[in-house]
């Protein structure tokens, strides 16, 4: 399966009733992490049907893809109200290779990965590029499906079904192009790359069903199943601090004086920085 057949059929998949309920979920999710996520420059990998960064107040924010194909846009659930969001940045604004990002190291200060590692050519390796970019304390933002779930387990049984001659008229559950990461896999990869997980949680708990009212009779499964069956959601969402050594307390420091306003000598030298980095995208 080639690159851009499995972009076209994610896309098309989002727009199943539950492509939908998982953007609905996933959107609310990405609002809430980034909202507070300060600094001058965030990314977001993959995926742009979603606005990851629309409830980000960082001046510079960029969608990249690593392909060619302009997906369709899809209607998405509006914003918390207790949250400010601005316009979402243009569609795609790059595009690129994501185990070879073309930015400078420790110049990012966020990272949003919405299912971009399932699809990677080198899942490692991203994480690796996302790890060199991000500066010290930088948030890195991770959505992905969890294979421990009744989805995964759908696939993998949709899958079985397929390699002995069975079902294969049928379509599988999820999309057929790339390969779920665990959930404590993924944290392992992290703390590896010295990253300090800082929040993480499951969600999408209704079963594997394709129609918008099935899905609506087990809405809910929502509203308990963090606490019934909290590892057992279609889909799991993580949030992981880049740590390095020598360095938290400098980054504790910058946090601080974030807080109380920078000093203008400091302020002026990262607003430089913001536009050489400005300057060096458009060119």
């Amino acid at each position: 399966m080639t690159r851009e057949e499995s972009i076209i059929e994610l896309g098309a998949w989002l727009q199943t009733a539950p492509g939908r309920y998982l953007l609905a979920w996933e959107q609310d999710r990405l609002d809430h992490a980034v909202t507070d996520a300060f600094g001058f420059h965030a990314l977001q990998l993959g995926l742009p049907e979603l606005e990851g960064l629309r409830a980000n107040r960082m001046p510079h924010r960029w969608v990249a893809s690593d392909s060619l194909i302009v997906p369709e846009a899809l209607p998405l659930p509006p914003a918390d109200p207790s949250l400010t969001t601005q316009p979402a940045p243009e569609s795609v604004a790059l595009h690129c290779e994501f185990d070879a990002l073309p930015f400078p190291n420790a110049s990012i200060d966020l990272v949003v990965l919405p299912h971009a590692l399932e699809l990677a050519r080198d899942p490692h390796q991203t994480l690796r590029e996302v790890e060199r970019v991000l500066v010290p304390e930088g948030r890195v933002v991770i959505a992905g499906f969890n294979p421990a779930s009744l989805w995964g387990l759908r696939q993998r049984l949709g899958r079985m079904k397929r390699g002995m001659g069975l079902g294969r008229e049928k379509s599988l559950y999820l999309p057929r192009a790339g390969e779920f990461i665990g959930y404590w896999r993924l944290r392992d990869w992290l703390r590896l790359l010295g990253f300090e997980v800082e929040a993480g949680r499951f969600g999408c708990w209704r079963p594997p069903v394709t129609t918008e009212p099935w899905l609506e009779r087990y809405a809910w499964m929502d509203r308990v199943g963090d606490r019934w069956w909290p590892v057992l959601g279609g889909v799991y969402f993580l949030v992981a601090v880049k740590r390095v050594r020598g360095m938290r307390l400098v980054g504790l420091a910058r946090q601080e004086r974030r807080k109380l306003g920078a000093a203008p000598a400091v302020a002026t030298n990262r607003r430089r920085e913001a536009a050489e980095l400005q300057t060096e995208l458009e060119t």
